[in-house]
């Protein structure tokens, strides 16, 4: 399928397809309970997690330890994954008191390792610390708890700033530089007022996009998302681990700042007046205690966080019809975005890159 801009850009979604579209045969939690056996030399009994494109197991050992089992989907590509072992392993060094998982090495030393499941499909293997707690996306955070997500991310930014990888300028379709690659997705989208709402909010995105080039950019986690925060047990305010670096890529510092603040706005409703970035706000505070961010950044800031509930609505939309069994999972965070992206369209470019400047310094 090729990607056909306004401006005559073409791209073919080849990529997109391969790392979002491909099938795959799960792994039985028999079949898994073997391979954390031969490959990592572990007893464990595994608990299947919902995952998008991969089987990912919670492994439990008699001991009281506890590990992650991740077999990833036949089309990942073995440098990208080593793109996500490395710069955990890089803010291990650097940051070691950040709460992000610890990779642990197979029997025979290596980080990644390759196994030939009972379907005849050939899978890289990794195992991963498991970091205890409760999703973001199944509990609440108050003020203090999403500053301290703001402070995280600006840790880990400051983590990676020096890390470099041969996979760092890959594509990867949530990274909403990338934004118009994802428009032939329209096509799936059925229902003509959320599709015009996503053409005035492409339109609207294609204004600022040439901004993006002028951002600083370096390796970042990009995907601050409510699943991938787990809040502590024993201290329901804190932020007790930060996991899922599969979006890991070099892009605009803007970029993983919008991301994040995209996941916490509050959800809009027919004739209510407030602001849905209020919360957002909580972690950018927080985000400015550790790291800065340019009056530049801030004003771009809101348009991005517009073009990542784009990006959201197209994939998840596309991919609930590509693979419906697993529907309730790739929609799970996405409903609230249609009204979150019509609060955005009733005001005005100008409105929305003022939202975030009275943070400017």
């Amino acid at each position: 399928m090729q990607v056909i801009g306004k401006d005559g850009f073409s791209e073919s979604l080849v990529a997109l397809q391969g790392d979002l579209a491909a099938p795959f045969t799960p792994v039985s939690l028999e079949e898994g309970r073997r391979i954390v056996l031969e490959q990592f030399g572990i007893s464990a009994q595994l608990t299947r997690f919902a995952t998008e494109k991969d089987d990912t197991f919670r492994c439990d050992c008699s001991s009281g330890q506890s590990y992650v089992l991740k077999i990833a989907n036949p089309q990942e590509s073995p440098i990208e994954l080593s793109l996500q072992i490395e710069v955990m392993q890089h803010i291990g060094r650097r940051a070691p008191q950040l709460p992000i998982p610890r990779v642990y090495p197979a029997l025979d030393g290596g980080h990644l390792t390759i196994v030939v499941t009972e379907s005849g499909e050939s899978r890289q293997v990794r195992l991963l610390s498991f970091l205890p707690g409760t999703p973001l996306d199944k509990t609440t955070l108050n003020a203090q708890g999403r500053e301290q997500i703001g402070q995280l991310l600006a840790h880990l930014r400051l983590a990676t700033a020096d890390f470099a990888h041969p996979a760092e300028s890959r594509k990867v379709c949530w990274d909403v530089q990338h934004l118009r690659i994802l428009e032939p997705l329209l096509n799936g989208v059925v229902e003509p007022a959320r599709r015009h709402s996503l053409e005035r909010a492409l339109e609207r995105f294609g204004e600022v996009e040439g901004l993006i080039a002028g951002c600083r950019q370096q390796v970042l986690h990009n995907d601050f998302n409510t699943s991938n925060i787990v809040i502590d047990a024993h201290r329901p305010q804190c932020v007790g681990a930060i996991i899922d670096f599969g979006d890991t890529v070099k892009t605009a510092i803007a970029i993983d700042v919008s991301t994040a603040m995209m996941n916490q706005l509050l959800a809009a409703h027919p004739g209510q007046d407030l602001d849905i970035f209020a919360p957002a706000k909580d972690l950018l505070k927080g985000y400015l205690q550790v790291a800065d961010l340019t009056p530049e950044e801030l004003a771009l800031i809101p348009h991005l966080a517009m073009a990542r509930l784009v990006a959201r609505a197209l994939i998840t939309t596309w991919r609930s019809q590509l693979f419906p069994q697993n529907s309730a999972y790739i929609l799970r965070n996405a409903a609230p975005g249609w009204g979150q992206l019509d609060w955005m369209l009733r005001r005005s470019p100008s409105q929305m890159s003022a939202l975030l400047m009275h943070f400017a310094h």
